[in-house]
Protein backbone atom coordinates (compact mmCIF):
# COMPACT_ATOMS: atom_id res chain seq x y z
CA UNK A 1 0.00 0.00 0.00
CA UNK A 2 1.51 3.54 -0.51
CA UNK A 3 1.61 6.25 1.45
CA UNK A 4 -1.19 8.09 0.32
CA UNK A 5 -3.50 5.42 -0.05
CA UNK A 6 -2.73 4.54 3.84
CA UNK A 7 -4.94 7.35 5.38
CA UNK A 8 -7.88 6.03 2.94
CA UNK A 9 -7.58 2.50 3.93
CA UNK A 10 -7.41 4.04 7.77
CA UNK A 11 -10.63 5.38 7.41
CA UNK A 12 -12.66 3.10 5.75
CA UNK A 13 -11.50 0.61 8.70
CA UNK A 14 -13.02 3.12 11.04
CA UNK A 15 -16.31 3.30 9.38
CA UNK A 16 -16.39 -0.87 9.59
CA UNK A 17 -15.51 -0.76 13.27
CA UNK A 18 -18.29 1.95 14.18
CA UNK A 19 -20.58 -0.25 12.07
CA UNK A 20 -21.13 3.18 8.98
CA UNK A 21 -19.86 1.11 6.38
CA UNK A 22 -21.80 1.67 3.49
CA UNK A 23 -23.68 -1.01 1.87
CA UNK A 24 -22.48 0.28 -1.91
CA UNK A 25 -18.96 1.75 -1.91
CA UNK A 26 -17.52 3.64 -5.61
CA UNK A 27 -13.76 3.49 -5.02
CA UNK A 28 -12.49 6.28 -7.67
CA UNK A 29 -9.44 8.18 -9.01
CA UNK A 30 -7.56 8.08 -11.92
CA UNK A 31 -6.17 5.18 -14.48
CA UNK A 32 -4.18 2.73 -12.20
CA UNK A 33 -4.28 5.41 -9.45
CA UNK A 34 -4.88 2.45 -6.21
CA UNK A 35 -8.56 2.21 -6.24
CA UNK A 36 -8.68 -1.29 -7.59
CA UNK A 37 -5.97 -2.39 -4.77
CA UNK A 38 -8.08 -1.13 -2.17
CA UNK A 39 -11.35 -2.73 -3.30
CA UNK A 40 -9.80 -5.67 -3.54
CA UNK A 41 -7.93 -5.42 -0.07
CA UNK A 42 -11.12 -4.92 1.63
CA UNK A 43 -13.01 -7.63 -0.06
CA UNK A 44 -9.77 -9.71 1.14
CA UNK A 45 -10.46 -8.15 4.68
CA UNK A 46 -14.23 -8.56 4.79
CA UNK A 47 -13.86 -12.11 4.14
CA UNK A 48 -11.09 -13.01 6.08
CA UNK A 49 -11.48 -14.73 9.43
CA UNK A 50 -8.65 -13.96 11.26
CA UNK A 51 -7.55 -10.51 10.85
CA UNK A 52 -4.37 -9.14 11.96
CA UNK A 53 -3.43 -5.90 12.35
CA UNK A 54 -6.05 -4.31 9.67
CA UNK A 55 -5.27 -6.83 7.15
CA UNK A 56 -6.45 -10.13 6.49
CA UNK A 57 -4.06 -12.96 7.34
CA UNK A 58 -3.66 -15.20 3.89
CA UNK A 59 -3.66 -18.06 6.21
CA UNK A 60 -7.22 -18.99 6.87
CA UNK A 61 -9.61 -21.18 4.91
CA UNK A 62 -11.28 -18.00 3.84
CA UNK A 63 -8.30 -16.56 2.91
CA UNK A 64 -6.79 -19.51 1.05
CA UNK A 65 -10.44 -20.41 -0.98
CA UNK A 66 -10.05 -16.69 -2.24
CA UNK A 67 -6.22 -16.79 -3.17
CA UNK A 68 -7.64 -19.89 -5.31
CA UNK A 69 -10.06 -17.60 -6.73
CA UNK A 70 -13.09 -20.20 -5.60
CA UNK A 71 -14.40 -18.08 -2.21
CA UNK A 72 -18.45 -18.83 -2.39
CA UNK A 73 -18.97 -15.69 -1.28
CA UNK A 74 -16.87 -13.66 -3.06
CA UNK A 75 -18.26 -12.59 -6.54
CA UNK A 76 -16.62 -10.55 -9.37
CA UNK A 77 -18.32 -8.84 -12.31
CA UNK A 78 -16.09 -8.02 -14.71
CA UNK A 79 -16.16 -7.37 -19.01
CA UNK A 80 -17.07 -10.89 -20.30
CA UNK A 81 -15.54 -12.06 -23.39
CA UNK A 82 -17.03 -12.46 -26.99
CA UNK A 83 -16.97 -15.34 -29.13
CA UNK A 84 -13.96 -13.95 -30.94
CA UNK A 85 -11.89 -13.61 -27.66
CA UNK A 86 -12.42 -9.48 -27.20
CA UNK A 87 -14.00 -7.77 -24.39
CA UNK A 88 -17.31 -6.99 -24.86
CA UNK A 89 -17.80 -3.76 -24.28
CA UNK A 90 -20.45 -3.21 -21.45
CA UNK A 91 -21.08 -5.04 -18.45
CA UNK A 92 -24.85 -6.93 -18.88
CA UNK A 93 -27.83 -6.38 -17.10
CA UNK A 94 -28.01 -10.48 -16.83
CA UNK A 95 -24.46 -10.31 -14.78
CA UNK A 96 -26.72 -7.95 -12.71
CA UNK A 97 -29.36 -9.97 -12.56
CA UNK A 98 -27.58 -13.17 -11.66
CA UNK A 99 -25.28 -10.73 -8.86
CA UNK A 100 -28.74 -9.99 -7.31
CA UNK A 101 -29.78 -13.38 -7.07
CA UNK A 102 -26.50 -13.92 -5.74
CA UNK A 103 -26.88 -11.78 -2.71
CA UNK A 104 -30.32 -12.84 -1.54
CA UNK A 105 -28.61 -16.31 -0.85
CA UNK A 106 -27.26 -16.97 2.66
CA UNK A 107 -23.25 -16.76 2.90
CA UNK A 108 -21.93 -20.08 2.81
CA UNK A 109 -19.65 -19.00 5.33
CA UNK A 110 -21.81 -17.56 7.40
CA UNK A 111 -20.14 -13.83 7.41
CA UNK A 112 -19.50 -11.34 4.54
CA UNK A 113 -20.98 -11.26 0.86
CA UNK A 114 -18.57 -9.49 -1.53
CA UNK A 115 -19.28 -8.34 -4.99
CA UNK A 116 -16.46 -6.61 -7.03
CA UNK A 117 -18.18 -4.85 -9.63
CA UNK A 118 -15.15 -3.61 -12.22
CA UNK A 119 -14.46 -1.59 -14.27
CA UNK A 120 -18.50 -0.21 -12.83
CA UNK A 121 -18.26 2.56 -15.56
CA UNK A 122 -18.83 -0.16 -18.50
CA UNK A 123 -22.22 -1.16 -16.71
CA UNK A 124 -25.27 -0.41 -19.44
CA UNK A 125 -28.41 1.25 -19.04
CA UNK A 126 -30.25 -1.56 -17.78
CA UNK A 127 -27.33 -3.37 -16.21
CA UNK A 128 -26.99 0.09 -13.81
CA UNK A 129 -30.90 0.43 -13.28
CA UNK A 130 -31.05 -3.43 -12.11
CA UNK A 131 -27.76 -2.58 -9.93
CA UNK A 132 -29.78 0.67 -8.55
CA UNK A 133 -32.63 -1.67 -7.26
CA UNK A 134 -29.83 -3.77 -5.63
CA UNK A 135 -28.57 -0.53 -4.06
CA UNK A 136 -31.59 0.97 -2.93
CA UNK A 137 -32.65 -2.31 -0.58
CA UNK A 138 -29.11 -3.05 1.69
CA UNK A 139 -28.66 -6.21 3.16
CA UNK A 140 -26.86 -6.88 6.35
CA UNK A 141 -23.02 -7.69 6.23
CA UNK A 142 -23.37 -7.38 1.81
CA UNK A 143 -21.07 -5.45 0.21
CA UNK A 144 -20.87 -4.32 -3.14
CA UNK A 145 -17.42 -2.71 -4.27
CA UNK A 146 -17.73 -0.37 -7.37
CA UNK A 147 -14.34 0.82 -9.00
CA UNK A 148 -13.83 2.96 -11.83
CA UNK A 149 -11.65 5.84 -13.26
CA UNK A 150 -14.19 7.40 -15.20
CA UNK A 151 -17.46 8.32 -12.26
CA UNK A 152 -19.11 10.87 -14.35
CA UNK A 153 -20.09 7.56 -16.92
CA UNK A 154 -22.02 6.20 -14.36
CA UNK A 155 -25.53 7.60 -13.28
CA UNK A 156 -25.99 9.85 -10.95
CA UNK A 157 -28.87 7.73 -9.39
CA UNK A 158 -26.27 4.89 -8.75
CA UNK A 159 -23.04 7.67 -7.70
CA UNK A 160 -25.80 9.02 -4.96
CA UNK A 161 -26.29 5.27 -3.17
CA UNK A 162 -22.70 4.69 -2.68
CA UNK A 163 -20.22 5.84 -0.06
CA UNK A 164 -17.54 7.48 -2.29
CA UNK A 165 -13.74 6.19 -1.49
CA UNK A 166 -11.62 8.69 -3.42
CA UNK A 167 -8.18 7.97 -4.30
CA UNK A 168 -5.65 10.82 -5.31
CA UNK A 169 -2.32 11.80 -6.63
CA UNK A 170 -0.02 12.85 -4.22
CA UNK A 171 2.46 15.54 -4.48
CA UNK A 172 4.97 15.25 -7.36
CA UNK A 173 7.83 14.53 -4.60
CA UNK A 174 6.13 12.16 -2.82
CA UNK A 175 5.53 10.12 -6.09
CA UNK A 176 9.44 10.61 -6.37
CA UNK A 177 10.25 9.21 -3.36
CA UNK A 178 7.89 5.88 -3.31
CA UNK A 179 9.53 5.36 -6.83
CA UNK A 180 12.82 5.68 -5.57
CA UNK A 181 11.92 3.23 -2.88
CA UNK A 182 10.64 0.90 -5.82
CA UNK A 183 14.39 1.01 -7.32
CA UNK A 184 13.30 3.09 -9.91
CA UNK A 185 16.26 5.49 -11.00
CA UNK A 186 15.65 9.39 -10.54
CA UNK A 187 16.21 9.87 -14.01
CA UNK A 188 13.94 7.26 -14.75
CA UNK A 189 11.06 8.08 -11.86
CA UNK A 190 11.39 11.96 -12.54
CA UNK A 191 10.55 10.79 -16.73
CA UNK A 192 8.06 8.35 -15.76
CA UNK A 193 5.90 10.03 -13.25
CA UNK A 194 5.92 13.22 -16.17
CA UNK A 195 4.71 10.51 -18.31
CA UNK A 196 2.35 9.58 -16.25
CA UNK A 197 0.65 12.46 -15.73
CA UNK A 198 1.94 12.56 -11.93
CA UNK A 199 0.54 9.03 -11.30
CA UNK A 200 3.05 6.67 -9.42
CA UNK A 201 1.34 3.34 -10.07
CA UNK A 202 1.51 3.88 -13.42
CA UNK A 203 4.67 5.47 -14.13
CA UNK A 204 5.83 2.41 -11.93
CA UNK A 205 3.98 -0.08 -14.87
CA UNK A 206 5.24 2.17 -17.49
CA UNK A 207 9.28 1.96 -16.34
CA UNK A 208 8.39 -2.05 -16.07
CA UNK A 209 6.68 -2.64 -19.45
CA UNK A 210 8.50 -1.18 -21.64
CA UNK A 211 7.12 1.85 -21.37
CA UNK A 212 9.77 4.33 -21.89
CA UNK A 213 11.48 2.75 -24.63
CA UNK A 214 8.25 2.65 -26.31
CA UNK A 215 7.77 6.57 -25.66
CA UNK A 216 11.22 7.57 -27.18
CA UNK A 217 10.15 5.15 -30.45
CA UNK A 218 6.32 7.45 -30.57
CA UNK A 219 8.45 10.52 -30.42
CA UNK A 220 10.93 9.49 -33.14
CA UNK A 221 8.13 7.89 -35.60
CA UNK A 222 6.20 11.32 -35.03
CA UNK A 223 9.07 13.27 -36.13
CA UNK A 224 10.06 10.80 -39.02
CA UNK A 225 6.21 10.93 -40.17
CA UNK A 226 6.56 14.99 -40.19
CA UNK A 227 9.50 14.85 -42.28
CA UNK A 228 8.51 12.27 -44.68
CA UNK A 229 11.28 9.75 -43.38
CA UNK A 230 8.33 6.72 -42.83
CA UNK A 231 5.27 5.74 -44.46
CA UNK A 232 1.81 5.79 -42.19
CA UNK A 233 1.13 2.27 -42.93
CA UNK A 234 5.08 1.15 -41.60
CA UNK A 235 4.20 3.23 -38.19
CA UNK A 236 0.92 2.25 -37.49
CA UNK A 237 1.79 -1.82 -38.24
CA UNK A 238 4.47 -1.53 -35.41
CA UNK A 239 2.65 0.49 -33.02
CA UNK A 240 -0.16 -2.24 -33.64
CA UNK A 241 2.62 -4.86 -32.55
CA UNK A 242 2.98 -3.55 -29.44
CA UNK A 243 0.33 -1.59 -27.04
CA UNK A 244 -0.85 0.59 -29.73
CA UNK A 245 -3.64 1.69 -27.36
CA UNK A 246 -0.59 2.53 -24.97
CA UNK A 247 1.27 4.03 -27.75
CA UNK A 248 -1.63 6.42 -29.28
CA UNK A 249 -1.84 7.74 -25.65
CA UNK A 250 1.76 8.68 -25.66
CA UNK A 251 1.23 10.53 -28.83
CA UNK A 252 -1.40 12.33 -27.88
CA UNK A 253 0.71 13.48 -24.74
CA UNK A 254 3.38 14.27 -26.52
CA UNK A 255 1.81 16.56 -29.34
CA UNK A 256 -0.15 18.54 -26.60
CA UNK A 257 3.33 19.30 -24.97
CA UNK A 258 4.53 20.65 -28.61
CA UNK A 259 1.68 22.80 -28.66
CA UNK A 260 2.17 24.41 -25.18
CA UNK A 261 6.14 24.84 -26.22
CA UNK A 262 5.47 27.43 -27.98
CA UNK A 263 9.24 28.85 -29.61
CA UNK A 264 11.03 26.33 -27.76
CA UNK A 265 13.61 23.88 -29.37
CA UNK A 266 12.74 20.65 -30.99
CA UNK A 267 8.77 22.44 -32.03
CA UNK A 268 7.76 20.52 -35.14
CA UNK A 269 5.34 22.97 -36.42
CA UNK A 270 5.72 26.44 -35.92
CA UNK A 271 3.56 28.40 -33.36
CA UNK A 272 1.18 29.25 -36.56
CA UNK A 273 0.15 25.80 -37.10
CA UNK A 274 -1.47 25.28 -33.41
CA UNK A 275 -4.61 24.90 -34.22
CA UNK A 276 -3.64 21.96 -36.32
CA UNK A 277 -2.07 20.46 -33.68
CA UNK A 278 -5.34 21.19 -31.37
CA UNK A 279 -7.18 19.63 -34.35
CA UNK A 280 -4.87 16.40 -34.79
CA UNK A 281 -5.10 15.64 -31.00
CA UNK A 282 -9.13 15.90 -30.86
CA UNK A 283 -9.22 13.51 -33.67
CA UNK A 284 -6.73 11.14 -31.79
CA UNK A 285 -9.06 11.27 -29.00
CA UNK A 286 -11.89 10.48 -30.82
CA UNK A 287 -9.93 7.11 -32.10
CA UNK A 288 -9.10 6.54 -28.48
CA UNK A 289 -13.03 6.50 -27.55
CA UNK A 290 -13.75 3.97 -30.80
CA UNK A 291 -10.62 1.76 -30.24
CA UNK A 292 -13.28 -0.76 -27.99
CA UNK A 293 -15.35 -1.09 -30.43
CA UNK A 294 -15.28 -3.90 -33.38
CA UNK A 295 -13.52 -1.86 -35.88
CA UNK A 296 -10.34 -2.49 -37.93
CA UNK A 297 -7.95 -0.75 -35.70
CA UNK A 298 -4.82 -0.61 -38.05
CA UNK A 299 -6.86 1.17 -40.12
CA UNK A 300 -8.26 3.72 -37.99
CA UNK A 301 -4.19 4.09 -36.59
CA UNK A 302 -2.96 4.76 -40.54
CA UNK A 303 -5.80 7.07 -41.16
CA UNK A 304 -4.79 8.69 -37.68
CA UNK A 305 -0.92 8.39 -38.51
CA UNK A 306 -1.74 10.17 -42.27
CA UNK A 307 -3.59 12.90 -40.89
CA UNK A 308 -0.44 14.35 -39.14
CA UNK A 309 1.47 13.72 -41.53
CA UNK A 310 -0.25 15.73 -43.70
CA UNK A 311 -0.77 17.90 -41.43
CA UNK A 312 2.81 19.03 -40.73
CA UNK A 313 4.27 18.77 -44.62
Amino acid sequence: MTPWEQPVWTRLLESLAQQRLAHGLLFCGPADGGQAELAARLAEYLLCSQRVDGAACGTCRSCHLRLAGSHPDLRRIRLLERDDGRLKTEIGVEQIRELSQWLSLTAQFGGAQVALIEPADKLNVSAANALLKTLEEPASNRFLLLVTDATDRLPATVRSRCQRVEVRLPPADTGLQWLHAQGVSAADAERALKLADGNPRRALILRQDGGLQRADEVWRDLGALSTGRELPTRVAQRWMADAPEDRLSMAVRWVCAQAKSSGEKGRLTPQADFHKLAAWVQQANEARRRWSAPLRHELLLTGLLLSWQESNR
